[in-house]
């Protein structure tokens, strides 16, 4: 499962009526890139048939199954404190990340 702290759904609602894209979720995957070899890529779009679904706060997440094998049971926040504004991932199953942690190995 792919956890969404209420923060971060308050944060994810928002976007999405800002937006106008009601009947959407919020897909989380993993793709290749970055200086640890895998980065995160967030982004609005509708369910697909392929999809893994999960709802929590209110919020439906997306993932493909070849991203959930290394986003099993990550956790999505969101901080607005003095070191910056901007959803956090909470991934046990990465083994290091970059020092910016937009990356990540596993």
């Amino acid at each position: 499962m792919i956890h969404v702290t209420e923060k971060a759904a308050e944060q994810i609602k928002a976007l999405m009526t800002k937006e106008g894209l009601e009947g959407h979720g919020l897909r989380v995957a993993a793709v290749g890139g970055g200086c640890s070899g895998m980065s995160y890529k967030l982004y609005f779009e509708k369910e697909t048939p392929e999809d893994k679904v999960f709802e929590e706060n209110g919020v439906k997440l997306l993932c493909d199954k070849k991203s959930y094998i290394v986003l099993n049971g990550m956790t999505l926040d969101f901080t607005d404190g003095l070191n910056g504004t901007g959803f956090v991932l909470q991934n046990p199953n990465a083994k290091s990340t970059c020092g910016c942690g937009s990356s990540f190995s596993a």
